[in-house]
C-alpha cells in the first residue's frame, strides 16, 4: 500500500516540476534522430508489463519512423497519452495506438472506446488543470497536468496536439504531429551488446549523509564484489579518503560539514588519485558542468541508476581500463 501511494505521490509531484519546467523554458532537450516507430512499441510495452492496462485490449501498430526528438521526453508524451486512455475507459474496453508518417510528419494516435468527452472539452482538455468527469470512481485520480504536459513537449519538438470525441460515452481519440525525418543512411542492424563480464573488486568509499541511501547503494556495491567504505559527513569524508585512498569516491554535493564541491577541492589539495564521482539531485547540464569544473571526475544524478554505476566500475576494474 505504501509502495503504490509513493509511486502515485512521484507520479504527481514529476508532473508538475515538468510542467513549472516546461513554462518558465527551462526544459533544454537533448534531441537526435530517433525511430519513434520503436520508441512507441516500447513504450506501450512497459505500460502493459505494469499491470495498469491488465483488464482492457491495448494494441499497438507503429511502423519504423523517424524524427529529431528528445527520446525522453517523448516517451513521457506516449505514456501520458496511454495512461489517459486506460484511465478514462472502463474495463474490457479497448485502448488502440498507432503510429504513422503523413505528408512529412508524424502521426501518434491514441484511440479509446471510452466515457469520451462532451464537445466544449475537446477545446480545453490539454489546459492545466483540466479534467474530464469520471463520476464518482476517482481510484485513478491526478491533477489535470499530464495532458499539459503533452501538448508542452510537443510544441517544444516543433509539434502540435488534438484531441475529438464523438461524445459522453463513445470514446475519444488525442493526436500528435511531430516533424518527421528521413531515415539516417548509417541506420542498420544494432550490435549485440557483449555481456557484462565480472571486473576486479574496487576499494570504494562513500560519502552520503542520508543513512538509508548510503546504506542501499553500499549493499549494491559490496553485492557486486567490490569493497565499501562508509562516511555520513564532508570533514569525514575527506578523513577518510585520505587515510584509505580508495579507487573511486562517491561523494554526495549536499553535505553536512562542508559541502561535497569542498570536499573534492580539499582531496585534489592533497594530490588524492582517487577518482571523485558527484552524486547530486541536481542533473541540468549546468549541474554537470560545475560538478566537473570543481574536480569531479564523473557526475551521477540521484536517485543513482544502479546498472549504469555498477557498468562504470566494471570498466575501472578490466585489466585494460585506464583512468579518466
Amino acid at each position: 500500500m505504501l509502495a503504490r501511494q509513493t509511486d502515485q505521490l512521484r507520479r504527481l509531484v514529476d508532473d508538475l516540476l515538468d510542467v513549472a519546467r516546461v513554462t518558465s523554458g527551462k526544459i533544454v532537450l537533448a534531441r537526435r534522430p530517433t525511430d519513434v516507430g520503436e520508441l512507441v512499441r516500447r513504450c506501450v510495452a512497459t505500460v502493459a508489463a505494469g499491470g495498469s492496462a491488465t483488464h482492457h485490449g491495448l494494441t499497438v501498430d507503429a511502423a519504423s519512423a523517424w524524427a529529431d526528438v528528445d527520446e525522453a521526453r517523448v516517451e513521457q508524451i506516449v505514456t501520458n497519452l496511454v495512461g489517459n486512455a486506460v484511465k478514462y475507459t472502463p474495463p474490457g474496453g479497448q485502448v488502440r495506438v498507432t503510429l504513422g508518417r503523413v505528408d512529412g510528419e508524424l502521426r501518434l494516435r491514441v484511440a479509446d472506446d471510452g466515457i469520451g468527452l462532451a464537445p466544449d472539452m475537446c477545446a480545453r482538455v490539454f489546459d492545466l488543470f483540466v479534467q474530464g468527469d469520471r463520476g464518482a470512481d476517482r481510484r485513478q485520480g491526478g491533477l489535470g497536468v499530464g495532458l499539459t504536459l503533452v501538448r508542452r513537449l510537443a510544441e517544444l519538438h516543433g509539434g502540435r496536439v488534438e484531441a475529438a470525441s464523438d461524445g459522453v460515452g463513445r470514446g475519444a481519440t488525442f493526436a500528435v504531429w511531430l516533424p518527421a525525418i528521413e531515415t539516417p543512411a548509417a541506420v542498420g542492424t544494432p550490435a549485440t551488446a557483449p555481456p557484462r563480464v565480472p571486473a576486479a573488486s574496487l576499494r570504494l568509499v562513500i560519502v552520503e549523509d542520508h543513512t538509508d541511501a548510503r546504506r542501499m547503494l553500499a549493499d549494491l556495491l559490496s553485492l557486486s564484489g567490490h569493497e565499501v567504505t562508509e562516511a555520513g559527513d564532508g570533514p569525514a569524508g575527506i578523513e577518510l579518503i585520505a587515510r584509505v585512498a580508495p579507487d573511486v569516491a562517491l561523494i554526495d554535493v549536499g553535505l553536512p560539514g562542508c559541502t561535497g564541491y569542498e570536499v573534492v577541492e580539499r582531496l585534489r589539495g592533497l594530490g588524492t588519485a582517487t577518482l571523485l564521482v558527484a552524486l547530486t539531485g541536481y542533473g541540468q547540464p549546468e549541474d554537470r558542468w560545475r560538478a566537473l569544473n570543481a574536480g569531479f571526475d564523473a557526475h551521477f544524478v540521484k536517485p543513482v541508476d544502479g546498472d549504469a554505476l555498477v557498468d562504470m566500475l566494471s570498466r575501472l576494474g578490466a585489466p585494460s581500463a585506464s583512468r579518466v
